[in-house]
């Protein structure tokens, strides 16, 4: 039995999504097949023989345990929030930069402080410039090692 036209009538009424929104009562087939217009599909709903299938809703279900685990401390990892590559993120250029306005800084007021004299303060500073300290610390290190502070 062909019950698009009822089915179509009834989803417009019902004003639900389409034709597989709505539920015909197994029970009155014949007497669904049999309403034509509107008006007899509208008999038909009023006296519970089509109804609006329920509808359905986003489980919340995954969220909720999402949000346990975080209140717990889990997923605090920095991988998810990472975008761009190492050198994206700070370019080495802009790593060199800070590092050697560091060293020069630390020199200047080594030299200002009188640790260490003219001659090993432009020997260091040279070094610096060729890439020789990572650090402020390796380069200090580097300075007693070599008995250059004062």
């Amino acid at each position: 039995m062909n019950l698009t036209t009822q089915k179509r009538l009834a989803a417009s009424i019902l004003k639900v999504g389409g034709v597989n929104k709505v539920w015909i009562d197994p029970e009155q087939i014949e007497e669904v097949s049999r309403a034509i217009t509107r008006e007899g599909v509208k008999q038909l709903i009023d006296q519970k023989a089509i109804k609006a299938k329920p509808q359905k809703g986003i489980s919340s279900y995954r969220s909720k345990k999402l949000a346990e685990q975080k209140k717990k401390g889990r997923r605090k990892g920095r991988g998810g929030s990472i975008k761009g590559a190492k050198y994206a993120r700070t370019p080495k250029k802009q790593a060199w930069m800070t590092t050697i306005r560091a060293l020069r800084k630390d020199l200047k007021t080594m030299r200002d402080a009188e640790e260490i004299d003219v001659t090993t303060y432009r020997k260091l500073y040279r070094m610096a410039k060729g890439g020789a300290f990572r650090s402020k610390s390796y380069m200090k290190t580097y300075a007693r090692d070599h008995d250059l502070i004062k």
